[in-house]
């Protein structure tokens, strides 16, 4: 495996303050009640829709599309703003990256966070780093759908001016959605249990590899 391609949130960068402080102040602006945090941590990996979606209907079951939309609205903007007022890599990542490029791995991020979003992250912290970065759009499906994954590796055979194989491919990211993504994908997954997900969930989504370590990839990759 010489390819890597890491999922964002939960697996590179502890983003969750921020996306909860962001989902609370866009319920705040339509007057509803706030959500605990353990509950954004859940509704994290399909996409900002699914998280707003799942947390106005906790937060206000009656409430209808129209506020939905309005509080997603909000947040989308609130959110691109504040995305880096609290985030950071996780402890190791970024000695993990590091190291990635010296032994010559390709690297790729994929994330169902707002594209613009996932620029800005990528250019603060990664970009030294991480080969291209991905986020959601309009024109690519989100995960766990194979095209973000697919639309990376053809970047990356642009960027190395050569055709990557998927057999070249290893997923890496720390959710179910990312399990299944790396299915759809036809790819080995590696799970990682210190991000939004622990290990025995991670072991009933049905992953296979799971690290613990940033430190530990290498060993897993090799084993693979």
């Amino acid at each position: 495996m010489r390819v890597i391609i890491f999922d964002l949130d939960g697996t590179l960068m502890n983003t969750l303050d921020d996306l909860h402080d962001s989902v609370m102040y866009a319920l705040k602006q339509e007057g509803l009640q706030p959500i605990p945090k353990i509950d954004t941590r859940r509704y994290l990996g399909n996409g900002i829709k699914s998280l707003i979606w799942k947390s106005v209907n906790q937060s206000c079951p009656s409430a209808d599309e129209q506020v939905k939309e309005r509080v997603l609205s909000t947040f989308r903007t609130y959110y691109v703003a504040h995305s880096m007022d609290k985030t950071a890599p996780y402890e190791g990542v970024l000695q993990m990256l590091k190291e990635c490029k010296e032994q010559g791995f390709i690297t790729a991020i994929v994330s169902n966070k707002l594209d613009a979003a996932v620029k800005d992250l990528y250019h603060v912290f990664f970009e030294q780093w991480v080969d291209v970065a991905i986020g959601e759009t309009s024109t690519v499906k989100r995960k766990p759908a194979p095209d973000m994954v697919n639309e990376a590796i053809r970047q990356l055979s642009l960027l190395y001016k050569r055709e990557i194989n998927k057999r070249e491919c290893v997923y890496v990211g720390d959710s179910e959605v990312d399990i299944q993504t790396a299915l759809n994908s036809e790819l080995p997954c590696i799970a990682v249990s210190w991000g939004f997900r622990d290990r025995n969930w991670l072991m009933e989504c049905g992953a296979n590899h799971i690290i613990d370590h940033p430190s530990e990839l290498f060993a897993e990759i090799s084993s693979l």
